[in-house]
């Protein structure tokens, strides 16, 4: 059962209360884990690539200075949409 931590008296959430009464130590190995699939390394070399890039142009990849930035003003980013399984 999870512990609640919503102080009805002024509607605060104390986010560490919640963490220290809800955790519970992981006292295992790592033998669970797997290790990165291809796709994963596929995906992780156009992340290296893109970091090259954006240092050899001085820490920019590209600009829009026409679009006011706002919340819905860009569409989804992606990496690799087609490879990408978690969005």
């Amino acid at each position: 059962m999870v512990n609640s931590n919503l102080n009805n008296s002024n509607n605060r959430i104390d986010v560490r209360s919640f963490v220290s009464k809800n955790i519970t130590p992981y006292d295992g190995d790592a033998s669970f884990l797997k290790g990165a699939t291809q796709r994963t390394k596929d995906m992780w070399q156009i992340c290296l690539d893109a970091i090259k890039e954006e240092r050899a142009n001085n820490g920019v990849r590209a600009i829009d200075n026409e679009t006011v930035s706002t919340i819905t003003s860009h569409p989804a980013g992606y990496i690799d949409r087609e490879n990408e399984l978690i969005v």
